[in-house]
């Protein structure tokens, strides 16, 4: 039967496909007797060296916990002049230190250099962001809980 061992290579090329769209390391598909394993090689990640801060933790849930739909908050008569704080990497944003607390920062924060705006979990570090530029924050681009690209706009700030 050569079309029905056409059709099951061509299923598994579509889940490698999804694997590397998704950038899924591993896969693996039980239906009944059939089971499927997909196992991609990792490639090394660049070396990041990052100092250590001290961080409260923030109490892992048994399921990670839903997130919420980013909810951009906006600041009535927001200027066109805003500046932007991005992502320095890859991760979960927390827009507190942990769940029960307040946010870092709100729409309407005045914020300096070194306030704390957010945290960024990466790879089960939990880092502090710092604002690195002085103003009032316009706009937060993402929901707690979201994950975030390297380079994404978190917050937008009028600058003083």
């Amino acid at each position: 039967m050569p079309g029905k061992k056409d059709d099951h290579l061509q299923k598994i090329k579509e889940l490698i496909e999804l694997m590397k769209i998704n950038d899924l390391i591993e896969l693996e598909i039980v239906d009944g007797q059939s089971k499927i394993h997909l196992k991609r090689p990792q490639v090394q990640p660049p070396s990041v060296t990052a100092l250590p801060v001290a961080i409260p933790a923030i109490p892992q849930a048994a399921k990670s916990p839903p997130v919420e739909s980013p909810d951009v908050k906006t600041a009535p008569g927001e200027s066109e002049e805003l500046e932007e704080i991005k992502s320095p990497m890859v991760g979960t944003f927390y827009s507190a230190p942990s769940p029960d607390s307040e946010p870092y920062v709100e729409v309407g924060s005045e914020i300096e250099s070194e306030t704390v705006v957010c945290i960024i979990e990466a790879m089960k570090v939990m880092n502090e962001i710092k604002a690195q530029l002085t103003g009032t924050i316009t706009r937060i681009m993402v929901a707690n809980g979201q994950a975030v690209e390297y380079g994404e706009v978190l917050f937008k700030v009028e600058p003083h």
